[in-house]
């Protein structure tokens, strides 16, 4: 879901839909110059800033309450969750996309005349340590929830950064939405998105609340010791349930993602602090089709991270021209922090960000699928420093809600232009 539904918006989501399955493949979405170099490719997340070396653990949790709407068959709600957190080191490489993900990759660089093995996803590894222990301390909690049709996958270097700031970061799937979504047995749970349209979008949006209160609940219980194991018999990382401070629970999302932050926290106070990255609060802006969330605002702390230009006349994308975005800032009973980078667009809050320059500097792509898809997503920011900023902001609105950090905001960075204080 982009950050409105104005015709600009729908312009450049078109351009993005060119090219969907390689971004959602953590990949550039684009026909790319002729290989010369036989050796791949392999991609390089960028290094997380923080003290703590990080594990990573994902967890497969089975609602057998729910299905989905847009499979009858479902009688399961299969919810597969990425943790990372702070650790005592140790253990392997985490890879950074699983299997399935890279095949996936694969076939579609060949939709795009890309050399089927021209980029190695499979062998690329994070920072974190597979399962490695938990460090002994009790440490604020995150949920994350990604964009429409977006895989976790797509957030590493946000999540991984967060937790080597000292958090437990767990980034949320939602099955059948999700491009595709690998489960410990070896089925994958493909997209059966059928529109993307205003009624499936609140239909979305009502799934992904259920999933976020759902794996709210089930950190919860592994927090009070009910279960050393997901429902797959995988055990928890040594220490990892004693590291979970459910007192102290914040929320993040970009795009999609973003609404549901803020949806969840209308209606579940365990919520302490949520942050919107990028992401319309309404359904259908144009149509006025709000959330129920435009309408009631927040009643916690709130962030706003906005992007690049929205509506048909390509204004900033902030309160002061979205209006689902000033409907939820008048709402708020609590303060809403704004900021906005003006170079940067709806896709650099994802790993599209650090990928794009990697593949830039191998292959030179120069061909207007490029140019369009990845540029429109992404602006001219600076890569590195927007990626940077996301981080610190991130870093210090948790900080400062969530351990009494001195300030919501960090340092000035040089991608952010503007910063608002409700």
């Amino acid at each position: 879901m982009t950050r409105s539904q104005t015709p600009r918006a729908v312009r450049t989501r078109a351009l993005l839909c060119a090219a969907l399955v390689l971004a959602a493949s953590l990949s550039a979405p684009t026909a790319l110059s002729a290989v010369t170099d036989p050796e791949p490719v392999v991609l390089q997340p960028p290094a997380p800033t923080g003290p703590h070396p990080t594990g990573r653990t994902t967890l497969h949790l089975v609602d057998p309450d729910r299905g989905h709407p847009w499979v009858p068959a479902a009688e399961d709600r299969d919810v597969v969750v990425d943790v990372w957190y702070p650790a005592r080191g140790g253990g392997e490489p985490a890879p950074y996309v699983p299997a399935s993900f890279a095949e996936t990759m694969k076939r579609d660089f060949e939709q795009y005349g890309i050399p089927r093995d021209a980029v190695d996803a499979a062998g690329a590894r994070t920072a974190s340590r597979l399962d490695a222990e938990a460090v002994d301390a009790r440490l604020p909690v995150l949920l994350f929830s990604p964009g429409m049709g977006m895989s976790r996958h797509q957030y590493t270097a946000l999540g991984e950064d967060l937790a080597s700031q000292g958090f437990v970061v767990a980034a949320m799937d939602h099955p059948y939405e999700a491009l595709v979504v690998e489960l410990p047995d070896g089925r994958l749970l493909r997209t059966a998105l059928p529109t993307n349209d205003t009624g499936n979008r609140r239909l979305a949006g009502g799934v992904r609340l259920a999933d976020a209160r759902f794996v709210l609940d089930r950190l919860e219980g592994f927090a009070a010791g009910e279960g050393a194991a997901d429902d797959s018999g995988h055990p928890l990382p040594r220490g990892l349930a004693d590291a979970l401070d459910m007192e102290r629970v914040g929320m993040f999302g970009h795009s999609l993602g973003g609404v549901t932050t803020a949806e969840t926290m209308l209606v579940d106070d365990r919520v302490d602090a949520g942050v919107n990255m990028d992401g319309s609060l309404a359904y259908h802006v144009g149509d006025e089709e709000w959330s129920d969330a435009t309408l009631a605002g927040a009643s916690r702390p709130f962030a706003l991270m906005g992007a690049g230009a929205s509506g048909d006349e390509g204004l900033p994308h902030h309160s002061d021209h979205s209006p689902d975005w000033r409907l939820f800032v008048e709402a708020s009973s609590a303060p809403v922090l704004e900021v906005y980078m003006s170079d940067g667009e709806h896709m650099a809050s994802t790993d599209l960000q650090w990928i794009a320059p990697q593949l830039e500097d191998a292959f030179s792509p120069s061909s207007a699928a490029w140019r369009n898809a990845v540029r429109g997503g992404l602006g001219t920011v600076d890569p590195e420093e927007s990626v940077a900023a996301q981080r610190a902001h991130l870093a210090a609105f948790f900080d400062h809600h969530l351990r009494g950090g001195a300030s919501p905001l960090p340092d000035p960075a040089p991608a952010v232009t503007e910063v608002t204080e409700h």
